[in-house]
């Protein structure tokens, strides 16, 4: 039984060759099948009560229980042996698939699937080498940014740098088909003249305001639109407003497509606004009228820095 903290875990099994004694037959399936779960047992959890041996927690459900966390108290005991609470968060690993139905047959709470791979085989070196590559490729303009990185994403599932669960398990689905739907409405907006009228809108409200006024109103406008779209999608959608509006006022544009950039991604206002809003928003206990309350001070700071800043480095 050896403790530590989960790198100097990994670097100890990978080097020494040691695998789980628990394994036996999972050992012989694919890696990538299994995953790792972080999980607090229920109040009406069929497991309080009980220990990981009397359950027989491997024989009849193929997993492996890696350790058991309860609040101000350290175990000494075999971890087989320790019986279980109603609050106790525990890490199981098996097979990806069971896991979810298994927690809910014991009424246990998933937390975080932990990207953990004790005992398995990686090559660390392998991954920074592809990425130097691309980054080469694309720095000395022999491949265009896209097609390099593409080709190393594709190069670090061939090399088994990342299995191929694990890539498909990073692919917001979501928020791909959204992208995809937003850039024709983009293009409509361009075509139709949708993106003419808010800039001309935009131009008579910035008329009697300086050139700062201007580029700070762009940026406001842009951090506005994102709680509706995503990040990216404000970027698609704001970015023909933003030129046909500095073309208007008679400015040059790249100041103003630069302020659509840092608004969109610069969204503290809403947990929905961006992605990383929305994970920390279950995990930190947030309720929808924290984001506002310590996301408007950030955003007025970040005008405030933004705004003089891009005129300095891009004039009009």
């Amino acid at each position: 039984m050896i403790s530590g903290e989960p790198e100097a875990l990994d670097r100890m099994v990978s080097q020494a060759g040691l695998v789980f004694s628990e394994r036996r037959g999972a050992a012989t399936r694919d890696a990538a099948d299994f995953g790792i779960i972080e999980a607090v047992i229920g109040e009406a959890s069929g497991l309080i009560g009980a220990t990981a041996q009397e359950l027989t927690l491997f024989d009849r459900t193929g997993l492996n229980l890696l350790a058991i966390s309860r609040r101000e108290q350290r175990f000494t005991e075999r971890l087989g042996q320790i019986r279980f609470q109603n609050g106790d968060v525990i890490l199981l690993q098996g097979h990806i698939k069971r896991l979810p139905e298994l927690l809910r047959e014991w009424d246990c709470l998933p937390l975080v699937e932990r990207g953990l791979r004790l005992g398995s085989v990686r090559n660390s070196i392998l991954p920074l080498i592809i990425l130097l590559i691309a980054m080469a490729a694309t720095a000395i303009g022999l491949v265009p940014v896209a097609p390099a990185f593409f080709a190393a994403a594709v190069a670090m599932v061939l090399t088994r740098s990342i299995p191929i669960r694990d890539v498909y398990g990073h692919l917001d689905a979501p928020i791909l088909v959204m992208l995809a739907c937003l850039i024709p409405v983009s293009d409509s907006l361009r075509t139709t003249g949708g993106t003419d009228l808010i800039a001309n809108f935009l131009s008579m409200t910035a008329t009697t305001l300086p050139g700062w006024g201007a580029l700070a109103l762009i940026m406001v406008a842009a951090m506005a639109v994102t709680p509706f779209l995503n990040n990216a999608a404000t970027v698609l959608v704001m970015a023909p407003i933003a030129a046909t509006f500095a073309t208007d006022l008679g400015y040059a544009p790249e100041a103003f497509l630069l302020a659509v950039a840092i608004g969109a991604g610069c969204d503290f206002l809403t947990p929905i606004g961006h992605q990383c809003n929305t994970l920390v928003m279950g995990p930190g206990g947030y309720k929808f009228g924290d984001y506002w309350r310590l996301g408007l001070p950030l955003s007025i700071l970040v005008v405030l820095v933004a705004v003089p800043m891009l005129m300095l480095v891009w004039p009009f």
